[in-house]
């Protein structure tokens, strides 16, 4: 079975565009990050780069109205005016699956919590494609850490949000799996509003339409001008385009620490 999206996005029912404008301090004193703004445009993939511990996780938290750690004084624009509760899927970097159910029921989790009744086709089909069919009645302890995130990614996708906030989404998947992965999450949130939390360069040259690299900083992380593409995703990893954005990310990725490079000019 070919899954589509449950209905058609036309311009008007795209994922609203999301803005973030503040500073996190956390509870040490320390910024995370200052006089930060994110702009995820609406209906299409915006793909957040940087070193661990940067604040990739933090900022996609924020973005859902999640915990975090620390105070944030800001605001968060979503472009409709309309609340983001309830309209946003949210794909952790942990699997987050349900030891107790089994793989096909932790799929249909969200309908659970809602006291909904799960689509229970667009259930299978989302295993078949995910490559988790024989494994539908499994519990999560019997999977595998890269079958076990494509069973979360198959959850995010059966929420159907126009909103979808990833984490590292496809850290965990072998090269081939991770492109199909990639290609079926694409095609299914078509005009969704797509955050996508990476360490891959090539992964959100292939995806994004627009990237920011969050870069370290000792008063707190900033955003590098974000990266613009000539041609639309999906894109072939191969093409000029792909591969000149995927070496200007990861040379803006490379580069030192303003602190470390302050104390080279200094000494």
């Amino acid at each position: 079975m070919r899954i589509e999206p449950k209905a058609k996005v036309g311009l008007d029912k795209r994922g609203p565009g999301l803005r973030l404008r503040g500073e996190l301090i956390l509870p040490q004193g320390r910024p995370l990050f200052r006089g930060l703004e994110f702009k995820a445009e609406p209906g299409v993939w915006t793909c957040l780069l940087g070193a661990s511990g940067v604040g990739k996780s933090t900022l996609l938290r924020l973005l859902g109205g999640l915990e975090t750690a620390g105070v944030f004084r800001g605001e968060i624009l979503v472009s409709d005016r309309q609340p983001l509760a309830g309209r946003a899927a949210w794909m952790a970097q942990s699997d987050l699956l349900a030891p107790w159910l089994s793989v096909r029921e932790n799929v249909a989790f969200g309908a659970r919590l809602r006291g909904e009744k799960p689509d229970w086709v667009r259930v299978d089909a989302l295993l078949a494609e995910v490559g988790l069919k024989d494994w539908a009645q499994a519990r999560p302890a019997a999977l595998s850490g890269g079958m076990r995130q494509r069973a979360a990614l198959a959850r995010t996708l059966m929420e159907n949000r126009p909103v979808a906030l990833m984490d590292e989404a496809f850290s965990a998947l072998d090269a081939g799996t991770r492109a199909r992965m990639q290609e079926l999450a694409f095609g299914l949130l078509q005009g969704r509003t797509v955050v996508l939390a990476t360490h891959d360069p090539g992964e959100a040259a292939r995806l994004a339409s627009r990237a920011y690299v969050l870069v370290p900083d000792p008063a707190g992380a900033r955003l590098a001008e974000p990266h613009r593409f000539a041609t639309p995703p999906l894109r072939d990893p191969a093409s000029p385009d792909a591969l000149a954005a995927q070496a200007a990310l990861l040379a803006e990725l490379r580069k030192p620490p303003l602190e470390e490079s302050l104390r080279e000019r200094a000494s």
